[in-house]
């Protein structure tokens, strides 16, 4: 695979065409250094045979935003100490170099001084402000505070300097952010002085170091708007590009620009941006200039990846989430075994929701991510025989590990397919993605030694075979008792999505939770009426803030009614009768019209009897715990439980 062939970057060669793109992770320590769960994580993509790793947004001041830093002697051995190790697997480490959305002076001066109030007010994180208060003299220091880390960072022994492109670099050079009537605003010449003199300290300042630069492209949408802020559009990037090859610049990273309040544009989860939706322009600038370039944006296989390179769009490939889901996706690729990759589904839900809630980034589908070196699959001293009942999410994932910890495992499952849950959870519009969930599993249990049984139930008699046996049999969905929920227009959310049921008019959805208000979508796209009834103050509370605003706008789209704090009453033959209760107001009553009222009030434990098993047994996924719960508790539990035998 040309993927895995070298390319000569500078003076330095990388041993592929994989390459880690700067993420923020939320691993580094409290003041910014590169902590134990920081190396463990990047050592990790290291082993799995990533050519190339970039930190990102690395501070070259002491600031309050949650990033790594680099500005002092003391910082340099722990970023030594990832650089020795990276360099150990003949992998390249680079710094991602930015300055915050604001006066980092001015806010350490008021934190200092116990000004919090004060100080919480200027903590604005948007650059628009920032870029246009900054003094020119201010502008200088950074670039002295800038060049100093570079210098800091090739003591460490890191290889290359990426410059951040996007944040104040890019926002100077951005013909939307930047309203400055000096030196570094206006014309293009002047908007990208600041970048250009920040390469030509660079090159001066540390050769022998390979320079990145990280450039954000402004795309344009359907609706003929912009996408994105902090960047160029795409003629006056590829004007640019040729400017940075010519000061020195030795690679180009070409990616979606930011800054554009909302984090799908630049991280779009499932089915919402085309896959490879910035290779056209990685594809612009390589034919602009002669140096390497690399993209990002949904690539997710192997293939892709592979006809992105061989097709001359890109030199370098940026796997940003799926790293995250499998750090051996090159060490898989080098084995022949490309199929066997934990492929990324793009939910968002660990990486993307993760950050912006404040939490380290972890990924759904990789239990040992987050937890590298801490969550490892242990050889078992002895092998067993083992029996999982239900061959769902969780029951593939406890089968996997304890296949890989050397024991013999059964999967008993009483339909006919693998996939469980997963199999109407991926029906909803833009949800197909998560198919690929189960693609992964089948071909790498199918190198293992599991055997599936399916249209079989563990019955006791088989239960003496095994050493232990784990119970995935995941969860129902729930009907409470609702007056008129036995008349024949009521039906279960989980039945419309797996096809058992046919609904069609007026349809009214009880239950705005996920599964409500995805079945509710469906039902849209299908030519249903739709009206969602939730007693909560919100829908879909548990869906990814990157997914929300294009769910929201495709109810809008199909006209879906949504009716907050509100309650089911009682159901009619061709109604409901709702009552809603909003804060300070009195309670409504009303009747909606229904040809079909699709219940989706939550779910329950689906558990076999098995009272008289002298067998131990382990209870994973939805199964487990208190309460039917997500993809990310059913991988976690499997993956725990199943080392632990």
């Amino acid at each position: 695979m040309k993927i895995l062939e070298p390319i000569k970057v500078g003076k330095t060669t990388f041993k592929n065409r994989i390459m880690f793109p700067p993420l923020t992770t939320g691993y580094e320590e409290r003041d910014g250094s590169i902590g134990e769960q920081s190396f463990q994580f990047y050592n990790r993509l290291a082993e799995g045979g990533v050519g190339y790793i970039v930190i990102g947004d690395v501070a070259p001041v002491a600031t309050f935003s949650p990033t790594p830093k680099l500005f002092k002697e003391e910082q340099i051995a722990p970023f030594k100490r990832l650089a020795d190790a990276c360099h150990a697997n003949d992998c390249k480490l680079g710094i991602q170099l930015f300055h915050p959305e604001y006066n980092v002076d001015a806010l350490n001066a008021l934190f200092a001084q116990g000004k919090m109030d004060e100080a919480r007010a200027q903590l604005r994180h948007d650059m628009q402000f920032f870029i246009n208060e900054v003094t020119e003299e201010q502008l200088s220091t950074i670039l002295d505070r800038m060049e100093a880390c570079a210098k800091l960072a090739e003591r460490a022994g890191i290889d290359c300097i990426e410059i951040h492109g996007d944040r104040l670099v890019g926002s100077l050079c951005s013909t939307i952010l930047n309203h400055r009537t000096d030196s570094y605003g206006g014309s293009f010449e002047n908007r990208t002085r600041f970048a250009l003199a920040l390469v030509e300290r660079l090159k001066k300042t540390v050769p022998d170091m390979v320079i990145d630069y990280k450039l954000p492209i402004v795309t344009p949408l359907k609706d003929g708007g912009l996408r994105g802020k902090g960047g160029l559009e795409l003629e006056e990037a590829k004007k640019f590009a040729i400017l940075l090859e010519k000061y020195g610049v030795d690679i180009i990273h070409v990616a979606q620009a930011n800054h554009t309040g909302n984090m799908a544009d630049t991280i779009p989860p499932m089915g919402t941006q085309p896959y490879g939706f910035t290779v056209y322009c990685a594809d612009e600038i390589k034919q602009s200039v002669g140096i390497p370039v690399s993209c990002v944006g949904r690539i997710v296989t192997p293939h892709a990846a592979e006809a992105i390179v061989t097709s001359g769009k890109a030199d370098i490939v940026g796997l940003g989430r799926s790293l995250l889901a499998d750090p051996d996706f090159v060490r898989k690729c080098e084995n022949n075994t490309p199929s066997c990759v934990r492929t990324c589904i793009m939910c968002n839900k660990g990486c993307t929701d993760n950050i912006q809630n404040r939490a380290f980034l972890s990924c759904v589908l990789n239990a040992e991510n987050g937890y590298e070196g801490k969550r490892t699959i242990k050889t078992a001293v002895s092998k067993k025989n083992i029996a999982i009942i239900g061959a769902g999410i969780a029951g593939l994932e406890a089968a996997r590990v304890a296949a890989l910890k050397g024991h013999s495992v059964t999967i008993y499952e009483k339909s006919l397919q693998a996939g469980g849950q997963l199999l109407i959870a991926s029906v909803p519009p833009r949800k197909e993605e998560m198919m690929r969930i189960l693609n992964y599993y089948e071909a790498v249990l199918d190198t293992l030694p599991v055997t599936f049984r399916f249209g079989t139930t563990l019955t006791p008699e088989d239960y003496e075979k095994y050493d232990d046996i784990i119970v995935a049999t995941g969860a129902v969905n729930n009907i409470p008792p609702i007056k008129g929920s036995e008349l024949p227009l009521v039906v279960s959310a989980w039945d419309v999505l797996a096809k058992k049921t046919v609904v069609f008019g007026k349809a009214v959805v009880i239950g705005g939770g996920l599964v409500g208000v995805e079945t509710a979508e469906y039902l849209a796209h299908l030519g249903c009426e739709v009206t969602i009834v939730e007693m909560l103050d919100q829908i879909a509370k548990e869906e990814s803030g990157t997914i929300l605003p294009t769910l929201t706008k495709e109810l809008d789209d199909y006209h879906v009614i949504r009716h907050v704090n509100t309650r089911l009453e009682e159901i009619h033959n061709d109604s409901v009768t709702v009552t809603t209760a909003l804060p300070d107001q009195e309670p409504n009553t009303f009747t909606i019209p229904a040809d079909f009222v699709v219940l989706a009030i939550g779910a329950k434990k689906q558990l076999p009897d098995m009272e008289n098993c002298s067998v131990p047994l382990h209870y994973v996924g939805d199964c487990a715990g208190e309460r039917p719960s997500n993809i990310e508790h059913a991988v976690k539990s499997a993956y725990d439980t199943a080392n632990e035998l």
